[in-house]
């Protein structure tokens, strides 16, 4: 062996390249991977959606914004190819572990799913708020685009008026969106207040400035 140099075994390389990709699992390679998998302008924006509210209850309840973040953009990323379950976030579950995120981001992103609750269960703030703002998300900018104003003045009243509405964003999941509010522990009206808020923070990225 030569001075100063260090020969790793052939398994020790490929941990440190594990590492190494898991540290750069920062928002621009979260970004880059979500585009890599998603082609749809709508899907896009649901995550953006996702990863506003994701950051903001991160500042809330003191997690790590980034990787909170990171989930939000990543938690449907495999839904344009694999949408039906339990395809969906498990394929996408693969496909991580393949590139070596975090089993942290992993686990958040499977938990969000009713199929993987049972392994991977909603008992962590992580993984409570990604359940709590997924279906609210896209409901409220379902809510801004009827809207003249958009986003701006959107209030809970108004929202839960529309809840009440079985026709409007029928696909949405309207005991989903109070049951992660509950799972918060927070006012069904503070949570949405939370989340038009995170969403008006990034208004002109998601078409509703």
């Amino acid at each position: 062996m030569r001075e100063g140099r260090v020969t790793l075994p052939v398994g020790a390389v490929g941990c440190r390249r594990r590492q190494e990709e898991r540290c750069t699992m920062n928002r621009e390679r979260a970004w880059e991977l979500l585009c890599e998998y998603t082609t749809n302008d709508s899907l896009r924006k649901h995550a953006l959606a996702v990863e506003a509210a994701m950051r903001y209850y991160a500042r809330l309840l003191g997690g790590d914004e980034e990787l909170w973040g990171a989930v939000g953009l990543l938690h449907d990323f495999d839904y344009e190819r694999w949408p039906n379950p339990p395809e969906h976030t498990r394929q996408g579950a693969l496909l991580l572990r393949e590139r070596g995120v975090d089993e942290e981001i992993i686990g958040a992103v499977l938990s969000h799913a009713e199929w993987n609750t049972e392994q991977y269960p909603r008992d962590r703030p992580l993984r409570k708020a990604l359940f709590a703002v997924d279906e609210l998300s896209g409901f409220l900018i379902a809510c801004a685009l009827v809207r003249p104003n958009r986003l701006e003045g959107l209030e809970p009243k108004s929202v839960r008026k529309k809840m009440k509405t079985p026709s409007f964003a029928a696909a949405v999941s309207r005991a989903d969106i109070e049951r992660g509010a509950e799972l918060l522990g927070i006012p069904l009206d503070q949570h949405i207040r939370n989340c038009v808020a995170a969403l008006q923070s990034i208004a002109p990225q998601l078409g509703l400035a």
